[in-house]
This record gives structure tokens, C-alpha cells and sequence, in this order.
């Protein structure tokens, strides 16, 4: 890998279907500030995984995705952060994989990791309240909740803006 330090944390996101995708970060560039919209739209499912323990992550996502199928998700209502807004998404079987996951990695899990998840996928942030509110207010008026398709899971190395791509893993069930 290019750069940084290989104690940089990683993140683990949902890779989308290519129309979910290209959806969610055409909203996410209509009501992000520019200059903090760096990263594409995601679903985070863990957001510091040790760096340092690179190949051990990597063989686990691999041993997980091995012979699963994609996914179906439901996404939306959305969501009111305080200072933005997210799409819920919606998926047991990927609580499931989020589930096994932890437990498989409980004792290198950072605190923010250890709490319940809320799968979402941040389309607006850093703006006043009022703004996110009336976002929030339009999206749930004219967005239907929709369906998508989690196709598998993305690595990602936190380099302090822009991630860094570290693994793909495909369902390939």
C-alpha cells in the first residue's frame, strides 16, 4: 500500500450494487458540504479495526464472504443525525455477519465498535440543525424507502482524509 502507516485503522463497509451506489453518492454530492464529502457514500459496519493486524482482517472477510450470497437491503426513511441526515438501511443477514464479525474480533474492537449498530448511509453532515431538519422533512416526503443489494464488503485504510482501498470481498454465493 501507498503511504501512511500500516497502524492506520481500518474501516469495514457494505459494497452496494452499482445503481444503490451511484444513488446514494449522487444524494450524498446534492447535500454534503463539498469540502468534507472526501469519501464516497457508505455503510459502515466497523469504523477503527486494527491496522496493524491487516492480514488477519483480510483472512477473516475472506473466510466470511467465501460462498455467500449478495444481500437484499432496504433503504430508508431517512434520518435525522442532529447536524445531518442518514437513509436507515435495513438488512438481518447483514446484522448477522456484523454479528459474527464482532464476536469473532470482541477483544480489538474499538469503544465507538463495541456500541449497537445503526446501519446508515450519511447523505448530509456538518451543517446547522435547522438545515439537516429540513432536509430531513423533504427526503421523507418525496424519498420511498427503496431496495437494494449488498454484494459484498469493502476495506478501507484511514489515512486522515481520503481512505485508502485495502481489500475487496465479493458474495459469491
Amino acid at each position: 500500500m501507498a503511504g501512511g502507516d500500516d497502524h492506520d485503522p481500518l474501516i469495514l463497509t457494505l459494497m452496494l450494487d452499482a445503481d444503490t451506489q451511484a444513488w446514494l453518492d449522487a444524494l450524498r454530492r446534492a447535500h454534503f458540504p463539498p469540502e468534507r464529502n472526501l469519501v464516497p457514500a457508505h455503510v459502515t459496519l466497523f469504523h477503527a479495526l486494527p491496522g496493524a493486524e491487516l492480514d488477519s482482517v483480510l483472512a477473516a472477510l475472506a473466510d466470511e464472504c467465501r460462498g455467500a450470497a449478495p444481500i437484499e437491503v432496504r433503504i430508508g426513511p431517512p434520518r435525522f443525525l442532529g447536524r445531518g441526515v442518514a437513509l436507515s438501511v435495513a438488512a438481518p443477514a447483514v446484522e448477522a455477519l456484523r454479528a459474527r464479525l464482532a464476536a469473532r474480533w470482541r477483544e480489538r474492537l474499538s469503544p465507538q465498535d463495541r456500541q449497537g449498530w445503526r446501519p446508515h448511509a450519511t447523505v448530509q453532515n456538518k451543517v446547522k440543525a435547522d438545515q439537516a431538519r429540513a432536509l430531513q422533512a423533504e427526503l421523507t416526503a418525496s424519498l420511498p424507502v427503496r431496495g437494494g443489494r449488498a454484494e459484498g464488503l469493502l476495506l478501507w485504510r484511514y489515512r486522515g482524509g481520503p481512505w485508502e482501498a485495502a481489500g475487496r470481498f465479493g458474495f459469491t454465493g
